[in-house]
C-alpha cells in the first residue's frame, strides 16, 4: 500500500495534482474539481492540526471500517461524503490547489515517529496508517478526476 510519507508517492501525488485543470470533469460523483481540491484538504487538517470538523465515531465504524481505511483496496466510487466534508460553495482553483499542495508538503515533512492525535472517527492510528490513509483518500479523488 502506498503512503504519502514515501518520496515516490508524495512526488507522484503532487504531479497528479499539477495535471488537473480548472475545467476538469469528474468521472463519477457531483464535486467540481475546485470543490474536490478543498475537500481533500480536510483530512490533512485533521492530521496536522487536530481539527475534528464535528465528526463523530461509533463502534461500528471503529470495528468494521477502520481497517479498510488503510488497507490495499481502493475506496469505492460514489462512497457517501461525510456531511462535514462536503464542499458546496464555489472555490478558486488556483487557491485551493496551492493550499492542498501546501498541506501535503507539511504532512510529508512530518517525521516517521511524529505524534499525531487520534483520528476523530477512526481513533488511534500509527504514523504508517496515517500515511496510507492520506494517500488512499487523495488517490481516490485524483482517480475521480482522471489523473
Amino acid at each position: 500500500m502506498e503512503s504519502l510519507f514515501t518520496t515516490e508517492s508524495y512526488a507522484k501525488t503532487l504531479d497528479r495534482i499539477d495535471a488537473l485543470t480548472p475545467s476538469q470533469k469528474p468521472q463519477w460523483g457531483k464535486m467540481t474539481v475546485r470543490q474536490m481540491l478543498a475537500h481533500c484538504q480536510k483530512p490533512l487538517e485533521i492530521a496536522l492540526y487536530n481539527k475534528d470538523f464535528g465528526l463523530k465515531s461509533n463502534f461500528l465504524i471503529r470495528t468494521f471500517f477502520k481497517k479498510a481505511m488503510y488497507d490495499d483496496s481502493s475506496f469505492r466510487k460514489n462512497m457517501p461524503t461525510p456531511k462535514r466534508f462536503k464542499v458546496s460553495e464555489p472555490k478558486d482553483f488556483t487557491t485551493e490547489k496551492a493550499a492542498l499542495k501546501e498541506l501535503i508538503e507539511a504532512f510529508y515533512q512530518l517525521t516517521p515517529n511524529a505524534h499525531l492525535e487520534p483520528h476523530p472517527v477512526f481513533g488511534k492510528l500509527t504514523t504508517d496508517q496515517w500515511g496510507k490513509l492520506q494517500y488512499k483518500h487523495l488517490d481516490h479523488h485524483l482517480n475521480q478526476f482522471g489523473v
